[in-house]
């Protein structure tokens, strides 16, 4: 019987190719679209991968990852003198206006201690995180140099009111739903986030004829500005990292932060990461979206493998006809039908997935954007297809079961 599958699954090439680009069709949109959320999900916690604290103290206002308000640095102090507690760190996560070329554009600024351990940015390709002590320095992602109209290391640009030297280059530290991130030592991050958008606003009076001109420019940055001030207790962060002590229990720890630390919550690496994600997934409607996208390949695909199955049992009606007046079960006609379901299924999925690897490697070398195709998605998408194309296999089934096999033996 499977001679017989085969041979009439090849019989009519331009037939099983069109059946076959349906189904690259479907397999592909599906698992782009799984990929896209996967990445995008992962890409909203980029942030985090920096990251080697246990517990994250933000203010109790915190919405996710990226939204929330400020908090006293005095809180960093405090968090110190908590039992349990190894060591603290601060972090800062604001947005500044990033100008270069008269172009003005938001960038996220992340300002850390470059002396620390809990936050220490990832696959630095050039330069080196000592250099961010220096006054107006930043470190940023490959991918985004081109947004920033930047190319080397050594550009120079202003971010806010204030010049800004870049000095490292990352690789993989985009995130789809943040501005690019400006990585900076607390007190540049500190200086940019409160340097402000000065303006200097000029008119030319008029003449009797002509009418009021004003001109409008932002105060050049000073490029021979010192250095920015260190810290104080009057200046706030956006969260405080924790390191707990070997065999410091989390739960308990986190309630202690909460009580010594008012106005702020505490959350573990993992809580916080769900956070941002249900938020992303679930708040946003993208998850909806993409589900929707693969939702509509999946149905699509199987319309078109499931027209092609049926135009191809109609056509041999006699010859299944035939084997059914020579004694042939139905089991042994609807397993020819069935086979060639399963190898439309394999011989569809191996040239779409192999496909989708390829764009989501060319995607990430080229604008740093994860399409997140794993394992479980690919065995997962593999299932789909088997699905759908048994599933259009059993609609063209229903054919040969209503066929008298006397009919062959008709004129």
């Amino acid at each position: 019987m499977v001679s017989i599958a085969r041979k009439h699954l090849l019989e009519d090439i331009p037939r099983f190719l069109v059946a076959q680009a349906g189904i690259m069709f479907a397999v592909s949109l599906v698992t782009i679209q799984t990929g896209i959320f996967n990445g995008f999900t992962r890409s909203t916690v980029q942030l985090m991968t920096n990251s080697s604290a246990d517990i994250w103290v933000a203010s109790e206002n915190l919405v996710h990852l990226e939204l929330t308000l400020p908090i006293p640095l005095t809180n960093l102090s405090l968090a110190r003198q908590v039992q349990g507690v190894e060591s603290a760190e601060a972090l800062i996560v604001k947005t500044g206006v990033w100008r270069n070329k008269n172009e003005i554009s938001l960038a996220r600024i992340i300002g850390f201690d470059p002396n620390g351990q809990l936050f220490i940015p990832q696959n630095i390709q050039q330069g080196n995180i000592n250099n961010l002590k220096n006054p107006y320095t930043a470190i940023v992602d490959g991918s985004n140099l081109e947004s920033l109209n930047l190319t080397k290391v050594g550009d120079r640009a202003e971010l806010s009111t204030l010049s800004l030297e870049l000095v490292g280059i990352t690789k993989g530290n985009r995130s789809i739903t943040s501005n690019p991130y400006l990585f900076t030592s607390l007190e540049n991050g500190n200086a940019y986030a409160n340097s402000g958008q000065t303006t200097n606003l000029s008119c030319r009076l008029p003449s009797d004829s002509e009418e009021l001109k004003c001109t409008n420019s932002y105060i050049k940055a000073d490029p021979n500005a010192t250095a920015p001030k260190s810290l104080t207790s009057a200046d706030t962060i956006t969260f405080v990292l924790i390191r707990a002590k070997k065999g410091e229990d989390l739960s308990a720890l986190k309630q202690r932060l909460d009580a010594a630390l008012p106005g702020t919550r505490a959350y573990t690496t993992i809580e916080l990461r769900q956070k941002t994600q249900t938020f992303w997934q679930q708040r946003t409607g993208i998850g909806f979206i993409l589900g929707l996208g693969a939702a509509v390949g999946v149905i699509v695909g199987g319309i078109i493998v499931g027209q092609i199955l049926y135009s191809s049992v109609s056509d041999r009606l006699k010859e299944f006809g035939t084997l059914k007046a020579m004694g042939a079960s139905d089991f042994t006609i609807y397993s020819v039908i069935l086979e060639q379901a399963l190898w439309m299924a394999i011989l569809g999925y191996l040239p779409s997935m192999a496909m989708c690897w390829g764009i989501a490697a060319w995607t990430l070398a080229s604008q740093g954007i994860l399409i997140l195709i794993t394992p479980t998605v690919a065995i997962a998408v593999l299932g789909i297809t088997i699905v759908m194309c048994v599933g259009s296999g059993v609609f063209a089934i229903q054919k040969v079961m209503r066929l008298d096999p006397a009919s062959v033996f008709k004129a």
